[in-house]
């Protein structure tokens, strides 16, 4: 069996045994994505002979020693292309630095490898957005692996990575790892340095982790998680250990099932999997009760006025002076200005930094931008009280399977309100994470659906406890298509 096949978590007892070498992990990696990339699209561009160099020189003895681990293409690597998914970045910039996420990454041994596509400067849920072609789901190629970190989860899906790293504003991790079976991972906010990561909106985006199992999450978590000075909004706060905490049993534990988010609209096989998972759940001793988060209708809106409004600052930069797309025949500095940026920026993007520079304007301000911040400080509240009842809440990841690609091009609205269920703990700036929970069945094939365990600020040990109990009862571990 390729090494591709392999689990993070299996590979490290392998190279202490020294069974295998790292080299030989890149090579299977390598052969994997040469045979599978073609038709599924994950990867924009991997570097074998650059990758099998650092793997000769690595330190298997280091906790992540010898693993490759795959790169969103919105975070920096030293020389690497950086695209964003965007024409804008594509035809000449290569990173100049290591973000602190890759920084900590080596220190712990992992090399990273390959850079993987997603929804232009993520803003999307189908990674249709890409201006660098589509990467399409593994378990059908006509539809869409979700996004924005589609590349990240699509390649962990198919066995073309070992593990990913992905980030998440909205639920861009956690909805494509639902539609593609894995199991995807937002960190509290603050939790993983944002430096180096191309910012979307500064005050939602969080790096996490896509991975095969609950387990390899944790172990690239704890080399994950830090403060970082480099970044204002990183938390100075001790990293548990996180794979410490797997295998403990959850009796007694109180789950929380907010009313909310079992509303009209799901997908029949999405609310199965819920409720199957409530009994195993229960079947292990946890405690099960309902809860409410009343505001959580207010949460789209929300996030669609404060998140646009950040990218429509943060894009601000991206101006074709000192990197990126350049016009090649503008008559003055606004022509230049307007131009590369109209000729660099897809329709998705246009369309946010549109609303984000509207909700902003003189006269909206109030009307829009600051009302929006009065519901996210409602929405936060919600799960303040929530928590002092229950210590995690499990919900549907995403309303439906994957959908056809194309199905929703002309429908951002109805796009948007894939990530209802994913947008309010990022609002909140909580954990939560997806785990695989079964199946829905569509035009004769099977679909993964996800469920979604959201756990109080910090407290990602407990969180992952429950995944992984979850996951090991349920025997959804490592699905593969």
């Amino acid at each position: 069996m390729s090494l591709a096949n392999e689990t993070l978590a299996s590979l490290r007892r392998r190279l202490a045994a020294r069974e295998i070498s790292p080299a030989d992990i890149i090579r299977d990696l390598a052969a994997a994505i040469e045979a599978k990339n073609p038709s599924v699209g994950a990867y924009l561009s991997w570097d074998v002979d650059a990758a099998v160099t650092e793997a000769e020189q690595t330190d298997t003895s280091l906790p992540l020693g010898g693993v490759p681990i795959a790169i969103k293409d919105n975070i920096n690597v030293t020389g690497q292309p950086c695209t964003c998914g965007s024409k804008i970045l594509a035809e000449n910039y290569r990173s100049p630095y290591d973000a602190t996420s890759i920084r900590q990454l080596r220190a712990g041994g992992a090399l990273p490898f390959g850079r993987l596509n997603m929804d232009e400067f993520a803003m999307g849920s189908s990674t249709e957005n890409s201006a660098l072609g589509v990467t399409r789901n593994p378990w059908d190629l006509d539809r869409i692996p979700g996004g924005s970190s589609g590349g990240s989860a699509s390649s962990v899906a198919s066995a073309t990575a070992i593990a990913a790293l992905g980030s998440d504003t909205g639920g861009s991790i956690r909805q494509p790892a639902a539609l593609c079976g894995v199991v995807g991972v937002k960190p509290t906010y603050g939790r993983v340095s944002r430096f180096g990561l191309v910012a979307f909106a500064s005050s939602l985006d969080q790096i996490g982790t896509l991975t095969k199992t609950v387990e390899d999450s944790a172990l690239v978590l704890n080399h994950l998680c830090g403060h970082d000075p480099l970044d204002s909004t990183s938390l100075n706060e001790p990293v548990p250990d996180f794979a410490a905490a797997l295998g403990r049993d959850i009796k007694g534990l109180r789950i929380g099932l907010p009313k909310e988010y079992f509303i009209s609209g799901i997908h029949p096989a999405v609310a199965d999997a819920v409720r199957a998972a409530i009994k195993t759940l229960e079947s292990l001793g946890a405690r099960v009760e309902e809860i409410s988060l009343p505001h959580t209708d207010a949460g789209v809106s929300t996030y669609y006025i404060l998140a646009p409004a950040e990218a429509s600052a943060n894009l601000a930069r991206f101006d074709g002076v000192r990197y990126g797309h350049r016009t090649a025949n503008a008559t003055d500095i606004l022509d230049h200005y307007f131009s590369s940026r109209a000729e660099g920026f897809g329709p998705e993007v246009k369309r946010r930094i549109l609303l984000g520079t509207y909700v902003l304007s003189s006269g909206y301000y109030d009307a829009y931008y600051l009302k929006a911040q009065r519901a996210r400080t409602l929405i936060r509240r919600d799960f303040e009280e929530a928590f002092q009842k229950v210590d995690v809440i499990v919900s549907p990841t995403a309303p439906s399977p994957a959908h056809k690609m194309g199905e929703l091009k002309n429908n951002p609205l109805q796009a948007y309100l894939e990530d209802v269920f994913t947008i309010p703990a990022n609002l909140a700036g909580l954990p939560a994470m997806s785990v695989p929970s079964g199946f829905a069945e569509e035009g004769g094939k099977k679909l993964p659906v996800g469920i979604q365990i959201i756990g109080k600020a910090l407290d990602e040990v407990t969180m992952l406890r429950v995944a992984h109990a979850f996951e090991q009862a349920s025997g959804l571990s490592h699905l593969a298509p």
